[in-house]
């Protein structure tokens, strides 16, 4: 039987011989190499390592070399004496191993690797077995290890080790304290127990992903609200009492909903243009050295994205982080083989990782997020979608926002834009409400410390505080909106970021409506479930809080129900004056002035916050659209009533976003030159060298 060690999950072995006194001592398995001059590299860019080209079976030392640690030590013969010098340079610059400078430069495979450190420090290499006999707890606690124990009833428990870096270092230590280790300890590659975990595993912690919430926390999760049951009471009610309303007094009731729709709707508009005068304060400079950054890992759910991934990919290669602290998780569904064979003819880069996720649950992207969050290396996480271009600096301007905000900040939103604007009206629409949200709203929200409606990409969590608070509702098609409100629920702050992640925007009608309805659909889900039981909202956001994310997630409802109940109005009142009718009554007249005023301050409102964002993100040139805002608003009605019965018919359903259809899409900067080229496989002209197998 197999089971999983959770101790010492950063030495990756167990905890009887995870660490040893001595610090940077000699190990007796040592050599001497000649550095025939330093190396110090460019940082977060992949090491130049010279001799790669050239296997160097070379025995002895020269005189006045430098001493290798054990992972290196065990490539002597494999890659040329300067190459490891190289690598050992730039593993102190880093404060990594040198064999993940090596891997990261694809200077020699992981296999190999990890097949020369077992022969090196006399261990077998691991053989697997073909069934696991592990949950998905148990899979948990192998991948947060490294290791995997195997009962044996004759030997006892053999244990299968994946050291790397400083992990082989302490082990290297272990084997010459205990030299029986050899007897019960087999070595295998990170990368193989992952992919073997991911394989025999994958099910078992789908399952999880799509059920953990619900067990844990109930009353967070929205596949426990039926939409049907709960919307049906209070809107026949509602509907008993306008239509008694109606008949008995017309006039006097439409004039009361209008005027309590009015009120929330009027908060929500100040709100909004208080934003305006908030000033968004620049990125503050990462204080972390090379050395000292954290691994950083980056998740991006892909679902039928084919199209985009050379982009996605020279995009995700130009970020400015050192490549041996990066684990980018490509999260593919199982069922997708278009999108998986595309990856497989890709050259990817060692830092890129491709996780399976088995068709079980919700087929939503917040499922898939989940079921990949075990794989996940990094103190640090980021969610990208499949057609983002983020700037090339930003993981260095969330941690600063991390430093700068304190242990009490748990997520940093980076700004989203659009950058295919200008292929139809609809798209330039859609870039003036991202630049109103994301460089107008979302920075002054953060400002008053009300609950954050996260976007649904660019988001940077502290890991420990996402699985703490139960990662993503499986069951919610809006999981960012929820999980902002969740995070500000257990008191953890969110900030935003001036970094800018790039986006494409729908492009046709057809492909909007369908994004707006799930968006829609989403946020009603999150009123839903946050509003089930009020009281413990307030209590545990307060008053102020509360009211906050009323306006923030209740507005988009409000106003785009109230928005062809105004026009309507105003039609009315249009055709009655010139067919020659006039008011008649106080009523009427107060209705036609709540309704011109409603549409004259929303109208405004949003083009002077389309404006705002727009001078700030450089889009005027596209303020020309803006007559069509009244057009827009019936659209987004439009999107609204469709959610409105998707909510009660398809709760769950997710509405897939058709990526790389637009014109326009050209590459940012950052993901261009030398980057392009490293992932073309094609850099200077030259084919790359052949990594070093096993």
């Amino acid at each position: 039987m197999a089971r999983a060690h959770d101790t010492h999950a950063q030495d990756g072995f167990a905890p009887g011989w995870a660490r040893t006194q001595g610090g940077d001592r000699q190990w007796p398995e040592d050599v001497t190499i000649d550095a025939a001059a330093p190396f110090e590299p460019a940082p977060s860019r992949p090491p130049r390592l010279p001799g790669a080209h050239r296997p160097d079976t070379r025995a002895g030392a020269a005189p006045g070399g430098v001493r290798l640690p054990p992972e290196l030590a065990a490539l002597r013969g494999l890659l040329p004496d300067a190459t490891l010098a190289a690598a050992l340079a730039r593993a102190r610059h880093l404060g990594v191993g040198g064999d993940e400078v090596l891997i990261a430069a694809g200077l020699i495979t992981p296999d190999a690797a990890s097949a020369a450190l077992a022969a090196h420090l006399g261990l077998p290499r691991a053989v697997l077995p073909r069934r696991l006999p592990l949950d998905a707890d148990g899979a948990r606690g192998a991948l947060r290890t490294g290791m995997l124990a195997q009962e044996d009833p004759v030997q006892g428990a053999a244990f299968t080790l994946c050291p790397r870096g400083h992990g082989a270092r302490r082990l290297a230590r272990a084997v010459v304290q205990d030299p029986g280790l050899a007897a019960r300890t087999s070595i295998l590659a990170p990368e193989r127990l992952r992919a073997y975990l991911a394989r025999h595993a994958g099910p078992a912690l789908t399952r999880q992903a799509a059920s953990d919430l619900r067990r844990r926390m109930p009353h967070f999760s929205a596949a426990l609200i039926s939409p049907a049951r709960i919307l049906a009471g209070p809107l026949l009610l509602a509907a008993a009492l306008l239509v008694t309303g109606l008949l008995a007094t017309p006039q006097a009731t439409f004039l009361a909903l209008q005027a309590v729709l009015s009120i929330m709707f009027l908060g929500a508009i100040a709100l909004r243009l208080a934003a305006c005068f908030i000033a968004p304060e620049p990125d503050a400079a990462c204080r972390l050295g090379d050395h000292h950054l954290p691994i950083y890992t980056v998740m991006v759910p892909l679902y039928r994205e084919a199209a985009v991934l050379p982009r996605l990919v020279a995009a995700l290669a130009a970020l400015d982080y050192p490549p041996e602290k990066l684990d980018i998780k490509l999260v593919v569904e199982e069922d997708d083989r278009q999108t998986r064979e595309a990856l497989r003819r890709m050259a990817l880069p060692a830092r890129f990782e491709i996780i399976p996720v088995a068709a079980i649950g919700p087929r939503t992207k917040p499922k898939a997020l989940n079921a990949a969050l075990p794989f996940a290396r990094g103190q640090f996480l980021v969610v990208y979608d499949a057609e983002d271009i983020p700037e090339p600096g930003q993981l260095r301007a969330a941690l600063a926002a991390f430093q700068r905000g304190g242990p009490h900040l748990a997520c940093v939103q980076a700004r989203l834009a659009i950058d295919n604007g200008g292929d139809s009206w609809i798209s330039r629409q859609f870039a003036l409400e991202y630049a109103a949200q994301f460089d107008v709203i979302l920075p002054a929200v953060a400002t008053f410390g009300l609950p954050m409606p996260l976007g649904g990409t660019s988001n940077h969590f502290r890991r420990s505080v996402l699985e703490g608070v139960g990662a993503w509702d499986p069951y919610n098609v809006t999981e960012d909106a929820d999980l902002g409100l969740r995070l500000a629920r257990k008191g953890w702050r969110t900030e935003v970021i001036a970094s800018t992640t790039h986006e494409e925007a729908p492009v046709h009608v057809r492909t909007w409506l369908r994004q707006r309805t799930r968006w829609m659909k989403g946020w009603a889900q999150t009123l839903l479930v946050h509003g089930r039981d009020p009281r413990r909202l307030v209590r545990e956001l307060g008053a102020g809080q509360t009211a906050g994310a009323i306006l923030l997630l209740a507005f988009p409802f409000v106003a785009a129900l109230l928005h062809p109940l105004c026009v309507a109005v105003l039609g009315w009142d249009l055709a009655r004056g010139a067919l020659g009718g006039t008011v008649s009554g106080l009523p009427e007249l107060l209705i036609s002035a709540l309704s011109y005023t409603n549409l004259a301050l929303g109208y405004g409102g949003a083009a002077v916050l389309a404006l705002c964002g727009a001078r700030r993100r450089g889009l005027l040139a596209s303020a020309f659209v803006l007559p069509l805002l009244p057009l827009y608003w019936l659209l987004l009605s439009l999107a609204t009533v469709l959610a409105l019965v998707e909510l009660i018919r398809a709760p769950h359903q997710w509405n897939k976003t058709e990526h790389g259809i637009s014109a326009r899409t050209r590459a940012r900067p950052g993901a261009s030159g030398a980057r392009q080229k490293e992932i073309k496989g094609n850099a200077a002209g030259r084919p790359p060298p052949r990594p070093v197998a096993a």
